[in-house]
């Protein structure tokens, strides 16, 4: 499975078999948030065989959660933004390791040493993950002209974009978002709409519209891509 296969074929899934990640998938994935924390400056944490935070009693439609990605940054504007990037890079990179995923923001319990989050640092959101008992469901979807005024005259690698991206994972399913050139032929304007979750998804978004238009083709108008750049 490629990036673009799995960006298509990933749904939220909140069932998963009773088995723990297999020790390979489970080291890939370690190292993968490695990295994605190098690039991003973020704190985000893998807990692995832990049932409590998603019992029956908080999370009545999730069974057999036993594994999350914790995203966890220093406290900074775009914060939840710049989590829903990164997460969303983790959940497509799951989705080609044969895991399934969901991302969640208040349905679970915040259990005492399963990980760790300092002062100045915040938690954003966690992502359950694991083998699915299924795959999921394909969710209604808006149409690129809901989310782009001007979608028939854009170029192909932009239109490329906007489908990837509404493909993306959005609170309660809303995908309140627009995505637009900004008057120059490379440069992408893309806006969150209102709501609590409303930061995360459009960083999930970006991640999404990235996968789709091709990270070289464009630029986007606020410049940031989420990624520390070091320089000597």
């Amino acid at each position: 499975m490629d990036i673009f296969e799995a960006v298509k074929e990933r749904h939220s899934v909140r069932q998963y078999l009773d088995k723990p990640l297999e020790e390979n998938v489970k080291n890939e994935l370690l190292d993968l948030i490695k990295e994605c924390n190098e690039k991003s400056g973020l704190n985000i944490q893998l807990v692995c065989d832990e049932p409590k935070a998603f019992d029956a009693k908080i999370a009545k439609h999730f069974e057999n959660v036993t594994n999350y990605i914790v995203l966890v940054g220093k406290k900074q504007p775009k914060l939840d933004e710049k989590c829903g990037y990164w997460g969303q890079k983790l959940v497509i990179a799951a989705q080609m390791m044969g895991l399934n995923t969901c991302w969640v923001a208040l349905t679970y319990k915040k259990i005492p040493g399963a990980f760790t989050v300092e002062k100045d640092e915040k938690l954003t959101d966690i992502i359950a993950i694991g083998y699915g008992a299924n795959q999921g469901k394909e969710r209604k979807s808006k149409k690129p002209e809901d989310v782009c005024y001007d979608i028939q005259a854009a170029p192909l690698w932009f239109k490329r974009g906007v489908e990837f991206a509404l493909l993306a994972p959005t609170a309660r399913n809303q995908q309140k978002f627009t995505i637009n050139l900004d008057g120059i032929s490379n440069r992408v304007k893309i806006k969150a709409g209102l709501g609590p979750e409303a930061k995360t998804d459009l960083g999930i978004v970006k991640y999404n519209f990235e996968v789709g238009a091709g990270k070289d083709n464009f630029e986007w108008a606020d410049n940031n891509t989420f990624e520390i750049r070091i320089t000597d």
